[in-house]
């Protein structure tokens, strides 16, 4: 009895490949991750007569784009719920939170990179702004690269009248990303800046 519902469960239902991919995929993203971490850690002091991190970094300023994207994590979370309850309303209203607060993090920043630009504290100064640029952009980088999804997802349910398995799996797999991202930029924020005004 227990293998014919569970055969049919498969034959309803049939396994997605989606998910466990993209969690390979994320492994990868952690090696890069690994590797800038490893970069700045050797150079996060080769100032070369240049400013340090403490004449440079505006903690307050960090500490508002850190709660921007950690807001934005928990709103993800409800728009997961609202997923798996079929309220596509919800899920849209929430991915759309979660969009302003992506989006004021990465505002925040482009705004921190113009500045120190603008003080002659760009990547090619030393070492330590050369690492601290590469690290930082990257995450960047898949921050702008998540919000892009985020509109191309809202766009495809927007379209439907209804939630589908599709649409619950890509919305799955964006969660992963986006609360990977979440770990990284705390990673980032203890060791790169927390770290370097000590």
């Amino acid at each position: 009895m227990l293998q014919k519902t569970l055969s049919a469960n498969l034959r309803d239902h049939p396994p997605s490949h989606s998910v466990f991919g993209f969690w390979l995929y994320l492994m990868t993203d952690c090696v890069i991750f690994a590797a800038l971490f490893a970069t700045f850690a050797v150079q996060g002091r080769q100032y070369a007569g240049g400013p340090d991190a403490t004449a440079l970094f505006d903690i307050p300023g960090v500490l508002i784009e850190t709660a921007a994207l950690l807001l934005s994590s928990i709103t993800f979370g409800f728009a997961m719920l609202g997923a798996h309850r079929q309220k596509r309303g919800a899920v849209l209203g929430w991915l759309a939170v979660t969009f302003v607060c992506g989006a004021a993090f990465l505002e925040m920043e482009l705004r921190e990179f113009s500045r120190l630009i603008a003080e002659g504290a760009g990547p090619g100064r030393s070492a330590f702004l050369s690492s601290f640029f590469t690290l930082v952009g990257t995450h960047g980088l898949h921050v702008a690269l998540g919000l892009l999804w985020m509109v191309v997802l809202a766009v495809q349910m927007f379209r439907r009248p209804t939630l589908t398995e599709r649409d619950i799996r890509r919305l799955t797999c964006l969660s992963l990303f986006w609360h990977f991202l979440d770990i990284v930029w705390i990673c980032v924020f203890t060791f790169v800046y927390l770290v370097s005004v000590i």
